[in-house]
């Protein structure tokens, strides 16, 4: 197996891991967060009906500033479409990654604008 290879098949296995322990409800819906190189993602999803019920994403809005303060806006635009579908608290799902630097920066950020982890 390849360098390449194994890093994504552990990687896909620590997101596993992950998300073995995070199920959303619908009073307690999960917020799925993907940070790329490029871009920042977070929804808000129900996962007993399998519907989205708020999302933000970088990919296409020209945002100025580090990744950090990218993810840190997405965490606030995510949390503020979340509250105007009355959804109080959430479930973070932080895929493969560390609870750290951006992922930690945009959960911050939504907690601020009124979100309860």
């Amino acid at each position: 197996m390849s360098e390449r290879a194994n890093k994504l098949k552990n990687a896909r296995g620590r997101a596993a891991r992950t998300r073995a322990k995070v199920q959303g409800t619908a009073e307690r819906p999960r917020l799925s967060v993907n940070i790329s190189n490029t871009h920042v993602s977070a929804q808000v999803i129900n996962d007993e009906e399998g519907k989205t019920i708020a999302a933000a994403t970088s990919v296409g809005a020209k945002m100025k500033g580090s990744m950090t303060e990218i993810a840190a806006t997405i965490g606030e635009k995510v949390a503020t479409a979340a509250k105007a579908k009355k959804v109080k608290a959430v479930v973070l799902d932080r895929g493969n990654k560390k609870y750290h630097g951006r992922i930690k920066a945009l959960a911050d950020a939504a907690r601020k604008n009124g979100l309860e982890f």
